[in-house]
């Protein structure tokens, strides 16, 4: 049953769909055109004879009119609309390995700020089966070939180029985190209650000195009065590996099992190829995403590989102003 004085209201927006409503790629899809694809090539070049690095990419760095034209049109596509976008056709057939991660940061600069993704701040993560065991609790699970449940990156935007595919498994998905809210208070509103509520997080090893092995934060907040969802599962059920942390209730665990069945359900979510030159753009204010196990290639030139962006965005602001809050970065 509800908890009493309970209000809340379903979203009712773009970025609140099911699989059914953006069943024609062309809607969400962007193909690069040949001319789009060599001015990238020719900035990129220009910007590694002028010695630059990824650190140094920002949106001036890589001259683009012809994207730059673009990126506001993009840009709405990923706050006003479906809250996601592929774009297809960049040129990693055209370029070195050191110029594609060059010209992948000052692309993503044209919609965002790098920001530091791990305890060393790193702009730019490569996103492949490092060996790490899954079960270590240091352990970021991107190094890994398991699953990733639903869950959401700790930016406004979350970009991931991909160079190499797996040999068989590592579906992509992604939900509506808008939809999964929807549902969760048309099924259980009382549940939707609990996640406003601070629960605890692991903070996986990576704490300062003095500091706590967990933090807590609300899976739920309002951002501008809009319900975001910061998520990921595995670091707020780690943190009971901590006995000085806040023991979760059944109510807490209950609720989260309901937001990822929903998630998970096929009515739910939407699977997206992912081919080689393919950068999946997504909102994490409002998308979830998810990748499932894979088996590798034995040649190690072979094995999966994504380079991953987080981005703080230009134009609009969703998680960051969680991040902002104390949310620490290499969630």
């Amino acid at each position: 049953m509800p908890r009493p004085g309970s209000d809340r209201t379903p979203l009712d927006d773009a970025a609140v769909w099911q699989p059914h409503d953006i069943a024609d790629p062309s809607e969400w899809t962007v193909e690069l055109t040949d001319a789009e694809r060599a001015e990238i090539v020719a900035a990129t070049r220009r910007a590694v004879d002028a010695g630059a690095t990824t650190e140094m990419m920002d949106r001036d760095a890589l001259v683009l009119p012809t994207i730059g034209a673009r990126v506001a049109d993009w840009s709405a596509a990923l706050t006003e609309a479906r809250g996601f976008l592929l774009l297809r056709r960049f040129p990693i057939d055209l370029l070195d390995e050191a110029e594609t991660e060059l010209a992948y940061c000052g692309f993503g600069a044209q919609l965002g700020t790098p920001v530091g993704q791990d305890a060393d701040a790193s702009l730019l993560g490569h996103v492949r089966d490092e060996g790490v065991d899954p079960s270590d609790p240091s352990a970021r699970l991107y190094r890994t070939r398991a699953r990733q449940d639903f869950h959401t990156d700790g930016s406004d935007l979350v970009g991931l180029l991909c160079l190499l595919g797996a040999r068989s498994g590592g579906e992509r998905r992604i939900v509506s985190s808008g939809a999964v809210y929807n549902e969760m208070l048309r099924r259980r509103p009382d549940l939707v209650d609990v996640l406003y509520e601070p629960l605890p997080w692991d903070r996986h090893n990576e704490q300062s000195a003095g500091e706590a092995p967990y933090f807590s934060l609300p899976v739920f907040s309002d951002v501008d009065g809009v319900p975001r969802i910061f998520y990921l599962g595995w670091y707020i059920r780690d943190s009971q590996r901590h006995p000085s942390a806040p023991r979760l209730t059944n109510e807490q665990l209950e609720a989260m099992d309901l937001l990822e069945s929903v998630a998970n359900d096929p009515a739910f979510y939407l699977e997206m190829e992912f081919a080689p030159g393919d950068v999946q753009l997504l909102n994490n204010g409002r998308i979830l995403h998810s990748r499932e196990a894979y088996e590798d290639h034995g040649d190690p030139a072979r094995r999966r590989h994504l380079l991953r962006l987080w981005l703080s965005a230009h134009r609009f602001a969703s998680v960051e102003g969680l991040l902002r809050a104390g949310i620490p970065r290499r969630a």
